[in-house]
């Protein structure tokens, strides 16, 4: 009696190969254009980057509060610093001073002699926001 010989079939070691070259497919693309691949790579040194830059310009602007908060330590107050903030809180001025006039939609300075003004005129001139 003649026996015959099974063959294994052609197709299940066929799809297992198909199947591990799709994910080595995945896993090329993943390498190359993922969220970590080496085209992102540019992307996350440039944040890296900025960052850094933030970090340092935020760095500089605590330092500078820090010098200027060491400045108003109560046992090495500095005359001038503590008159200064006082005349700007109070809106006050020494007979000293020299004062400009500044004009709030500009911000520049307002031209013109004051001495030929009178005090209304001055008194008009800063209500109504104008100039000379």
């Amino acid at each position: 009696m003649p026996t015959r010989l099974k063959r294994p079939p052609f197709w299940r070691p066929l799809g297992l190969a198909i199947a591990l070259l799709a994910f080595q497919g995945y896993l090329g693309y993943s390498a190359i254009s993922g969220q970590f691949g080496i085209e992102s790579r540019e992307a996350i040194h440039n944040d890296i980057q900025v960052l850094k830059d933030k970090s340092s310009a935020l760095q500089a602007e605590i330092d500078s509060f820090e010098h200027r908060n060491s400045l108003m330590n109560p046992r090495h107050l500095d005359p001038d610093i503590v008159t200064e903030r006082a005349r700007a809180l109070l809106n006050m001025a020494n007979a000293d001073d020299i004062l400009v006039m500044v004009d709030p939609n500009t911000g520049k300075p307002i031209s013109g002699k004051f001495e030929e003004s009178t005090d209304g005129e001055l008194i008009k001139i800063i209500e109504d926001g104008s100039t000379l």
